[in-house]
């Protein structure tokens, strides 16, 4: 069998939930199935970021490249629906979209696509005008309407597909994401906890957030949640130890992040709120066990990495009690109410100076984050791509 797969997807270099799905799971695949033939289509006009040096690992793996500059390839697909993209590739039984993209598949051949969630649908105004003109020239409906099979990574964005593109169920599968093994408890002995302290610059104690740095994500939340829970400890004689953490707010600039920012300026605390505006990827695990509670309080998620990273990596976690989050988190975390503060505050406060709590929600968390790997997933995204329509 031919399988076709876009990872146009890769081609800015970045590791977010779109581009950690796709590599992990294409390795994981392309690992465990080699009576396939896979052929990965990808297209960049410029000079692209994205590394496809692990393809050559894999025999029954082809890379197909193309040079056409984006907008006008976009602008075929969009118009014309043209050209195909399985004949593009040398043919193909079956093309499968790991993200919604712009595209166009010969009506012999198969369609499976992952729709990650429909947050652009629910909440429009967090995203800037033009991510909402691309995402209504896409046409996310449309292809839901053309494909064979769809794969959603949650039971919640699962639903948001039935409730807002009206798509019958049974096309629909829940595969839930994995998580990557290097995501672990590690050692206090292991030199690179200190590598990344100093890298850093970070103190013994703090709090994190690591995530694309945007409204969405509701930093603004964070950055409030912790000045209260500083000028409380400032009143407060028992919850005076909270003075000594540190909120660290990690992440890739994103939309608006510039207000974000401005934000922190207006506290008198925000000497002690520390942006970190890259981290390197092989980082991210000693960041994790660093940090004294991981804070996520997202508006919306289709899935949610950070939650469940944090969980592996044995850190206590606060999320937000919407969207998918709950779902992924289970009993292992602090819910709370994104657009309340002072709720935020409090869980921190609990978490922090609550032995008992903290060893509860990490010994939970790591059970918990056990649940979630990529060799299921493979197994039941190949089950898809390899069984009867």
């Amino acid at each position: 069998m031919r399988i076709g797969i876009d990872v146009r997807c890769l081609g800015e270099g970045r590791r977010t939930g779109v581009e950690e799905y796709t590599l992990n799971l294409l390795r994981t695949i392309f690992e465990t199935n080699k009576e396939n033939t896979h052929i990965l289509f990808f297209n960049s006009f410029r000079q692209s970021k994205a590394d496809f040096l692990w393809v050559k690992k894999y025999k029954n793996v082809k890379l197909k490249k193309f040079n056409y500059p984006n907008k006008l390839l976009n602008l075929f697909f969009w118009y014309f629906n043209w050209p195909k993209i399985d004949r593009m590739i040398g043919g193909a039984d079956l093309i499968f979209m790991p993200n919604i993209m712009f595209g166009s598949v010969s009506k012999k051949t198969k369609l499976m696509v992952t729709v990650h969630d429909l947050s652009f649908e629910r909440y429009p105004e967090t995203f800037s005008g033009r991510r909402r003109f691309w995402h209504i020239f896409v046409n996310p409906k449309k292809i839901c309407e053309r494909a064979d099979k769809i794969i959603t990574v949650s039971e919640s964005s699962k639903n948001d597909i039935l409730d807002l593109y009206g798509i019958d169920t049974k096309k629909i599968k829940v595969i839930y994401s994995g998580i990557s093994p290097r995501f672990k408890v590690i050692s206090r002995n292991d030199e690179n906890l200190i590598r990344v302290k100093e890298k850093y610059h970070l103190t013994y104690k703090f709090v994190l957030y690591l995530g694309t740095i945007e409204p969405r994500k509701n930093i603004k939340g964070v950055i409030q949640a912790y000045v209260q829970m500083r000028e409380n400890a400032m009143a407060d004689e028992k919850s005076y130890e909270l003075s000594n953490y540190q909120l660290v707010i990690a992440g890739s600039a994103g939309w608006l992040s510039e207000e974000i920012f401005s934000e922190i300026e207006k506290f008198e605390f925000k000497n002690s709120i520390k942006v970190i505006n890259f981290v390197d990827d092989l980082d991210k695990e000693f960041l994790f066990n660093l940090a004294s509670l991981f804070i996520y309080p997202s508006f919306f998620e289709g899935f949610g990495f950070p939650v469940l990273e944090a969980m592996s990596c044995g850190v206590p976690v606060i999320a937000s009690n919407n969207s998918s989050i709950s779902e992924i988190a289970g009993d292992a975390a602090i819910l709370i109410d994104p657009t309340r503060p002072q709720e935020i505050s409090n869980a921190m406060k609990e978490v922090l100076l609550t032995g008992n709590l903290r060893s509860i929600l990490i010994e939970k968390g790591v059970v918990r984050a056990k649940e979630f790997n990529w060799q299921k997933t493979a197994r039941s995204t190949l089950n898809i791509l390899t069984g009867p329509k």
